[in-house]
């Protein structure tokens, strides 16, 4: 078996099940296998691949095939320039997600303290912990699942951040510079629309916001302003037609300098202000 002829088998199988870049797809699970780059691929297209290569780039085709999403077959997903390990137990680190990350590095000072509400893999929290210096880092997240890699991800990074088994504030304790979250904001009604690799193989509990995708923005709303310093800052990601509802929730309860700014693609991706 050639490198050329198992990558083209990998292409159709994934193709006939409806995977929509199956061609992308493909190639990154042979890179995987191969543990080499596509330009290997490309430029050795007759190298022929161990029979181990074989058994076990159908098994990960497979179960491409099912919809399971490419991250959790792999095992590592790379945001903002580092390795995560990522399972079904937490959120998939997505690029709206980095573009979040950019903003909170624009707002946050070395030496800052940074509350991470929702963590998940910790992401957003190591990512910042990484690029910025000194920063005293506490991540909450309701699911000890989902902590636990948070933790390997962090112990990988070398990074020491706290991380509580906490819903959302419950154990929190002290002021913080900035507090940041990629909080649940799909509509429950919604789930079921997802797409196959997300409804079904994504935490629920890091998707549903709530009937109106708002709940959780309502919750940090009410009490982020009694876990932030005088002139901290709370930067959100929000769902793309969000921006003016979590504009008016923050408004209400009295924060200021609210600002909605849109990602690349012209979508409202993230929500800062200042505390009230």
């Amino acid at each position: 078996m050639t490198v050329a002829k198992l990558l083209a088998e990998g292409e159709e199988i994934l193709r006939k099940e409806g995977i929509t870049d199956h061609r992308i797809d493909a190639v990154l699970l042979l890179e995987h296998v191969l543990k080499k780059d596509r330009t290997y691929i490309k430029a050795h297209p007759g190298a022929d691949v161990t029979e181990d290569e074989e058994k076990d780039y159908k098994v990960f085709i497979a179960g491409r095939a099912e919809h399971i999403p490419l991250q959790h077959i792999t095992g590592t997903v790379w945001f903002m320039g580092l390795p995560f390990k990522v399972t079904p137990d937490v959120l998939i680190p997505r690029f709206d997600t980095e573009f979040v990350t950019e903003e909170v590095l624009k707002e946050v000072s070395d030496g800052d303290r940074v509350l991470d509400l929702c963590t998940g893999s910790g992401c957003i929290l190591l990512s910042v912990m990484s690029y910025k210096n000194d920063i005293e880092g506490v991540g909450t997240d309701i699911s000890k699942e989902a902590l636990k890699v948070a933790e390997e991800n962090a112990k990988s990074l070398k990074k020491d951040p706290v991380l509580l088994c906490s819903d959302m504030f419950e154990k929190v304790e002290g002021t913080f510079d900035c507090i940041v979250s990629n909080p649940p904001y799909i509509k429950s009604a919604d789930i079921n629309g997802l797409e196959i690799e997300v409804r079904d193989h994504e935490p629920r509990t890091a998707l549903d916001g709530g009937e109106d995708g708002l709940d959780f923005y309502r919750i940090i709303a009410d009490l982020a302003a009694d876990h932030l310093k005088k002139e901290g800052r709370i930067i959100l990601e929000i769902g793309y037609d969000e921006g003016e509802d979590v504009r008016r929730i923050f408004e209400e309860k009295g924060y200021r300098d609210i600002r909605i700014i849109r990602d690349y693609a012209g979508n409202e991706r993230v929500m800062k202000c200042l505390n009230r």
